[in-house]
C-alpha cells in the first residue's frame, strides 16, 4: 500500500510550489517507506510515497504514460486483485504493458475504458489521475472505502490526499474545527458520518464514489451502492455460494512479491482465512504460513468473561496453529507501551480514535512489520454476516440510534453547558441516524422483521465498518504493513447483504449461514465458538494510568480541553466505581478506561493540531 497527495489549482503555476507538494507528501512518508516521487505541472501536483508489494522494480509512482501527445499520470493507493484478468483482457485489446504491477493495468485500464473503469476493478483501492487531453483530475474509492481518499473544495482549487495531514501541509487548509467537527469528536466518534471529515475545510469521498475535477468544478457521482434483490437460494446452496467466494476471494489476496501472513486470533474469521490461506499454500507449494496474535501482560490474570467478551483467545489461537501446522509468532505487549502509544494512533488517525484498541493495533503491527509487509485480516465479517450482539438484541433493535452508541446520553451528560448548546449533540446523533436510516434500500414486499435486519445490516456495513476500516488501515500503514480484508471483496458484501436473516442465522447461530459455508474448513469447535472480539487488556494498571493522566490534564487548568468538557463529573467518573465499568458506551470494547483515554487523545489533538474551535 501506498500514500498519495496533491492539488488541482486553475489560478495559479503550481510549477512554482514544488515545496508545499514536497511537504505534502513527506507527510505521508510511513505509508510509503520505500520510495517517493512528485509530478508536477502547471494546473496539477501529484506526490507519493511507495510500500512496494508487486514488482518492486518497476511501480514507481507518478506513474506517466503517453499516447500520441497526452499525459496521463496516476497516484494510486490499493491493490487490484483481479489485475491478471484485466491485463489479458486489455492485451487482446492491443495494449501493452512494461511492468508487472496491478498499478499500470489501472492506469492503462483508465486510458482504454475512461470513468468507467472503476465499474471494472476488484480491488481495495484509492487513486488519483491526471488526464491531460482532458484537463482533467479523475478520482475514485473502492466500494467498501477500504483506502482512505480525504479533499478540500475551495475556489479553484482541490487539495487531496491519503490522511487529512497530507492536507493540513498545504497553507490553504487550516485546522479549524465548528459545531460538526465538535459533535462528530464528542458523541459520533470514534466512528465518523460518511463524507464528514471532521476538519472544516475537508470532506471525504464515499465508498463506492468516483470524481471528475475540472475547470467546471467536481462533479461526485456513485459508481456502486449496496442493493437490495430477492434471494432465490435455499441454504445449502447460500452456504456453498458463501464458501466458494470467500476461497476465490482469499486465494486473490494471496498475490505478494514480499512476505505475507495472517492475523489470527482464534475466532472464525480469523481462522477462516488462515484455514483457507495454509490449504492454498499447501496446494501452490509456496511453503508455511506465517500467524501473528496479540495479547497483554497478565490478561491471564486479570481476564473475567462477560457478555461482550465470553471468552479468552490464547487458548484458541494454540488449537489452531497445532491443527494448521503454522509458524506462530505471539505478540505481547505490556500497559506501559499501550499508555505511550496513544499519542502515537491519535497521530496515525489525525484526530481521536479508538484509544487504546487503536495504539494495541498500531504495536501490534509494528512486531509484525519487523517479519512481513503484508498481513490477511478478518475486519468486516461481524458487519456482513450479524455476528455482533446488537444484531441479536431487541433492545438494540429498537433502540432508535446506532447500537453501538447506546450510551450517547451519558456523553453528552460530560460536554460544557456551552458546547452542548452549541452543538446540540442527540439532536445531531438524532439527525445522523435518521439520514442513515433514510438511505437503505428496502425491498418491495419485505415484511416489519425483515426490514429491520436489512436496516441493521445497512447500518453495520455503512457506519460502523468504516470506523474498523479506519483503523485498520491507519495503525497499519502508520508502520509500513499492508493489511488485506477478504471479507470486504464487493462481491461477497453484495450477495450477503440480501441473504435473508433466517438463513444468515442458519443454526440458529450467529454468522450461521458462514459457519455452514466453513464446514469442513475448520474444526468443528472452532467452527462453532462463540463470538469474542479483539482483545484488548483487562489489566487494571491500564485504567489506572490513564485515569491518573487525565486527571493530570485537568489539574493542570491549561489544557484546550478543559472549555469543552464538564470537568466537575469526568473528576467525579474517574473518582468512582463506574470508572472501571465494562458496559461498552461505544462498540463492544470501550467501556471505562477507554473513556480516560479518548479524553487524553483529544487533549493531545487539540495541543498538537493547534486546533482552532469556531
Amino acid at each position: 500500500m501506498c500514500g498519495f497527495t496533491g492539488w488541482i489549482d486553475w489560478t495559479a503555476d503550481l510549477t512554482k510550489q514544488s515545496i508545499i507538494l514536497e511537504k505534502m507528501t513527506g507527510t505521508l512518508a510511513n505509508r510509503g517507506p520505500d520510495a517517493s516521487g512528485t509530478w508536477i505541472s502547471p494546473h496539477c501536483a501529484l506526490g507519493h510515497r511507495r510500500l512496494s508489494v508487486i514488482d518492486p522494480a518497476n511501480g514507481a509512482q507518478p506513474m506517466v504514460r503517453m499516447s500520441d501527445d497526452d499525459t496521463y499520470v496516476l497516484v494510486y493507493n490499493g491493490e487490484l486483485y483481479n489485475a491478471p484478468e484485466l491485463k489479458k483482457e486489455l492485451e487482446s485489446r492491443g495494449r501493452r504493458f512494461t511492468t508487472t504491477c496491478d498499478t499500470e493495468v489501472l492506469l492503462v485500464a483508465y486510458m482504454e475504458w475512461g470513468p468507467s473503469c472503476v465499474e471494472r476493478f476488484n480491488g481495495i483501492f484509492a487513486f488519483a489521475l491526471w488526464d491531460s487531453r482532458e484537463e482533467r483530475l479523475f478520482i475514485a474509492r473502492d466500494r467498501l472505502g477500504v483506502k482512505p481518499f480525504f479533499f478540500s473544495k475551495q475556489l479553484g482549487r482541490f487539495i487531496f490526499g491519503s490522511e487529512p495531514k497530507a492536507l493540513l501541509a498545504h497553507p490553504e487548509v487550516k485546522p479549524e474545527v465548528g459545531p460538526e467537527g465538535l459533535a462528530e469528536i464528542f458523541i459520533v466518534g470514534p466512528a465518523r458520518t460518511p463524507g464528514v471529515g471532521v476538519y472544516r475545510d475537508i470532506s471525504e469521498l464515499l465508498p463506492g464514489q468516483c470524481a471528475i475535477v475540472n475547470r467546471a468544478g467536481t462533479q461526485i457521482s456513485h459508481y456502486w451502492r449496496l442493493e437490495s434483490r430477492p434471494h432465490t437460494e435455499n441454504v445449502e446452496q447460500t452456504a456453498r455460494t458463501v464458501g466458494d467466494l470467500l476461497k476465490d476471494t482469499v486465494e486473490r489476496q494471496l498475490v505478494s512479491d514480499v512476505p505475507l501472513c495472517t492475523l489470527l486470533s482464534g475466532g472464525l474469521d480469523s481462522s477462516a482465512l488462515t484455514s483457507l490461506a495454509v490449504n492454498y499454500y499447501n496446494e501452490t507449494g509456496q511453503g508455511t504460513v506465517h500467524t501473528f496474535s496479540v495479547d497483554y501482560v497478565d490478561n491471564d490474570k486479570h481476564f473475567k468473561s462477560h457478555a461482550f467478551q465470553p471468552n479468552a483467545d490464547a487458548p484458541w489461537i494454540e488449537r489452531m496453529t497445532t491443527h494448521l501446522g503454522t509458524i506462530h509468532h505471539p505478540k505481547v505487549i505490556d500497559t506501559p507501551e499501550l499508555v505511550g502509544a496513544l499519542h502515537e494512533a491519535m497521530t496515525a488517525r489525525d484526530m481521536p480514535g479508538m484509544a487504546d484498541v487503536d495504539s494495541s493495533l498500531l504495536l501490534f503491527c509494528r512486531e509484525i512489520k519487523k517479519e512481513a509487509t503484508v498481513a490477511i485480516s478478518g475486519e468486516a465479517a461481524d458487519e456482513i454476516f450479524g455476528g455482533y450482539p446488537w444484531f441479536h438484541r431487541e433492545d438494540a433493535l429498537s433502540a432508535g440510534t446506532f447500537p453501538w452508541s447506546l450510551a450517547a446520553g451519558m456523553r453528552a451528560d460530560l460536554l460544557s453547558q456551552d458546547v452542548a448548546a452549541w452543538i446540540r449533540p442527540l439532536e445531531y446523533i438524532g439527525d445522523r441516524y435518521l439520514d442513515a436510516v433514510a438511505e437503505v434500500p428496502h425491498l418491495p414486499g419485505e415484511d416489519a422483521a425483515a426490514r429491520k435486519m436489512r436496516q441493521m445490516s445497512y447500518l453495520n456495513i455503512t457506519r460502523f465498518m468504516p470506523t474498523l476500516l479506519d483503523r485498520k488501515d491507519r495503525m497499519s500503514m502508520a508502520v509500513g504493513l499492508e493489511v488485506r480484508v477478504p471479507f470486504c471483496d464487493h462481491r461477497l458484501v453484495d450477495y450477503v447483504f440480501n441473504i435473508p436473516w433466517e438463513i444468515k442465522t442458519a443454526g440458529d447461530r450467529e454468522k450461521g449461514i458462514l459457519r455452514k459455508g466453513l464446514e469442513g474448513v475448520l474444526p468443528h469447535d472452532v467452527l462453532y465458538r462463540k463470538k469474542s472480539p479483539y482483545p484488548k487488556t483487562h489489566n487494571p494498571n491500564y485504567l489506572n494510568a490513564v485515569r491518573a493522566q487525565l486527571l493530570e490534564v485537568i489539574n493542570e487548568g491549561n489544557s484546550p480541553l478543559l472549555p469543552l468538557i464538564n470537568v466537575k463529573k469526568i473528576r467525579q467518573l474517574a473518582e468512582s466505581e463506574e470508572a472501571s465499568s465494562n458496559l461498552p458506551w461505544f462498540g463492544q470494547l470501550m467501556s471505562g478506561p477507554q473513556l480516560f483515554a479518548y479524553l487524553l487523545q483529544m487533549d493531545m489533538w487539540l495541543r498538537d493540531y493547534n486546533v482552532v474551535i469556531r
